[in-house]
Formats: C-alpha cells, sequence, structure tokens
C-alpha cells in the first residue's frame, strides 16, 4: 500500500525513532516497504537501515534529489516521504489507511500531518503553530510535516525537484491547495538548528507569490 521514502545523511541517532513509528503500520501492512535514500552517511546510518531491513539507496547530498532517487524503486502505490528527525505518532496508519480508502481515482489528492515538536516549553508551541498555520492557511506545509502522495499524482505534477531550498513549498504548491488535505495524526520532530527567520519568510513569501522554483532556488 505505502512505500516510505526517508533522506538520511549522517541520521544514525535519528533514524531508529523514525523507524520504531512504522512498526505498527508495517505490522498491519499498511507500510509495505521502507526505503532509505542515502548521502553520503559516515556514522552507522547505513547500518541501522539495513538491520531493519529497509532499502538502501545511493543518491547525492540535497533532500530533493534524494527523494527523487528514493521515489524511483518506491513499488506501491502511494509513497509517504518523512525526514529522519520526524516520528510519526501512534495510531497514524489507521487515519492513513481511512485517508487512501477514500481516494477517488479521478480526483487524486495528497495528505500532510500535523507539526508537532518533541521538546517543551513556549518555542516549541510557537513553533508548532507558526507550522500549523502556514500549512492550513498557505498550504504551504514543511518537509518535517511529511508528505503521503499517489504515486500518479506524484508523476504527475513532476514529482521532486533538486533544488536548494524549500523543497517542500515547491512540491507543495504543484499539487495544489484543493488536492492537499491535512490529517489529525501528528508528526513529532526533534528540534534543528534554527534558521534565519527573515530568509524563511522571504522563501516563503516568493512560493506564495508563485516566483518560478528556478529563481527561489538562486537566493
Amino acid at each position: 500500500m505505502i512505500s516510505v521514502v526517508i533522506p538520511t545523511s549522517n541520521s544514525e541517532r535519528l533514524l531508529p525513532r523514525c523507524f520504531d513509528s512504522l512498526i505498527g503500520a508495517a505490522v498491519r501492512g499498511v507500510v509495505r516497504e521502507v526505503i532509505v535514500s542515502d548521502a553520503g552517511s559516515s556514522d552507522a546510518t547505513l547500518e541501522i537501515a539495513d538491520a531493519a531491513g529497509a532499502h538502501i539507496v545511493h543518491a547525492k547530498k540535497g533532500r530533493g534529489i534524494q527523494m527523487v532517487e528514493g521515489a524511483a524503486i518506491a513499488r506501491s502505490d502511494w509513497v509517504l516521504f518523512l525526514h529522519p528527525e520526524t516520528a510519526l505518532e501512534p495510531g497514524w496508519e489507521v487515519e492513513a489507511e481511512s485517508f487512501i480508502g477514500q481516494e477517488i481515482m479521478e480526483r487524486p489528492r495528497a495528505a500532510v500531518f500535523r507539526f508537532a515538536r518533541e521538546d517543551f516549553g513556549g518555542e516549541a508551541r510557537r513553533a508548532e503553530a507558526k507550522a500549523n498555520l502556514r500549512a492550513s492557511l498557505l498550504a504551504l506545509p514543511y518537509g518535517d510535516q511529511g508528505l503521503l502522495i499517489p504515486k500518479r499524482l506524484y508523476q504527475k505534477i513532476g514529482g521532486y525537484r533538486a533544488l536548494a531550498d524549500m523543497e517542500d513549498a515547491d512540491i507543495a504548491r504543484r499539487i495544489g491547495r484543493r488536492r492537499l488535505i491535512v490529517l489529525r495524526s501528528r508528526a513529532v520532530n526533534v528540534p534543528r538548528a534554527p534558521k534565519s527567520a527573515l530568509r524563511g519568510f522571504t522563501l516563503t513569501l516568493l512560493h506564495v507569490l508563485r516566483v518560478p522554483s528556478r529563481l527561489v532556488s538562486l537566493l
């Protein structure tokens, strides 16, 4: 039913947590395969992936191209793109299975999960509110929210692109607001080093204004 694609780069600390969140779905038969698209990890990432039974693809560095390479060998009708720092909360597979079961062939749709942070405190809650507001109002979810998409829709819109920045916003824009659903289940993320708020705002604004992706990637 679902092929999971995870782009990795020295992700040994994060990957077990991400894999753990897929076990229930694998037992139910919802997840049929896990593909790790690795960009030259020098730590134990590949050993962990191999021990978990994941298929390993060797790709150039860059999440866009890594997900392109992973999706190219996906065998299922649905693909779930998931970052290694993301763990889906228990029971997500029940909602995902329901979403897939209601899919209409003539009007394919994709879905993302609600953004959540693993840490506590006001900063984490503000980050959650900001991310979920961006997803609901602008239809520009972060890659940290995962992306569950029918393979035929992924191929129709041209899939991921090897962009320097915001490959998540680029593909969301091509999917379109009407075809992108936010599920109730949460994607719980490990905090990452903060990026420039001004740069993030600028890139988001350019995507909202539909500036061509090749120009956005030059910034």
